[in-house]
C-alpha cells in the first residue's frame, strides 16, 4: 500500500508498506501502524478501505478494541478531510430527493439498494453530511445547505475524479 503524508513545512513524502492491521473489521489486512500524530505511540494507522493499493484513511489513537478517536479520509480531491466513524458521532444527511434522514452513523444505504455500504463524510464538522461516496462517485454539497450540488465520477477507479456534473 502506498501512502503520502506531509511534513508540516509544505513538503510531503510517499512511502510503501504491507498492511498488517484490519482497521475496518472486514477480515482483510488494510492498514499500517504508525505514529502519525507524534505522541510517541504507534497507535495510529494509514488504511486502504477500498483495497486499491493507496491509503484512503488515516486513523488516530486506535484502542485495543479497534475503535479510533478520529478518522481522516481522502474524499477524492487529494486532501485528507475529517470523517465520522459512525460509533461516537451522529450525522444528519439529505437524500438526492431532498428528504432529510435522521442522525445516524457514517455508513448508510444512500442509493436505496438495500445495502448500507455508502459512506457519508462531514468535512466541516457541523453534523450534516457534505460528501457521500457511492458506487465509484462522490456527491458534494458545495455550499453547506444540505443539498447535493456536484457529482464527481471516478470512471477508471484510480481514486481521482475524472468528471464533474451538476446534480
Amino acid at each position: 500500500m502506498d501512502y503520502c503524508l506531509g511534513d508540516g513545512d509544505g513538503s510531503a513524502a510517499i512511502w510503501s508498506g504491507e498492511p498488517v492491521l484490519d482497521v475496518d473489521g472486514d477480515g482483510q489486512l488494510d492498514a499500517i501502524g504508525l505514529d502519525v500524530d507524534g505522541d510517541g505511540r504507534f497507535d495510529d494507522a494509514v488504511a486502504d478501505f477500498d483495497h486499491d493499493g493507496f491509503a484512503d484513511h488515516v486513523v488516530f489513537d486506535l484502542d485495543d478494541d479497534g475503535r479510533a478517536e478520529a478518522y481522516f479520509t481522502d474524499d477524492g480531491s487529494g486532501t485528507w478531510t475529517v470523517g465520522v466513524d459512525g460509533r461516537t458521532e451522529q450525522l444528519r444527511w439529505f437524500g438526492v430527493d431532498g428528504v432529510e434522514h435522521p442522525a445516524g452513523g457514517s455508513v448508510v444505504d444512500f442509493d436505496g439498494d438495500g445495502q448500507a455500504d455508502d459512506r457519508l463524510l462531514d468535512v466541516n464538522r457541523d453534523g450534516l453530511a457534505d460528501r457521500v461516496l457511492v458506487d465509484g462517485k462522490a456527491l458534494v454539497d458545495t455550499d453547506g445547505d444540505g443539498r447535493w450540488d456536484v457529482t464527481l465520477l471516478d470512471s477508471d477507479g484510480d481514486g481521482r475524479a475524472d468528471a464533474a456534473t451538476q446534480v
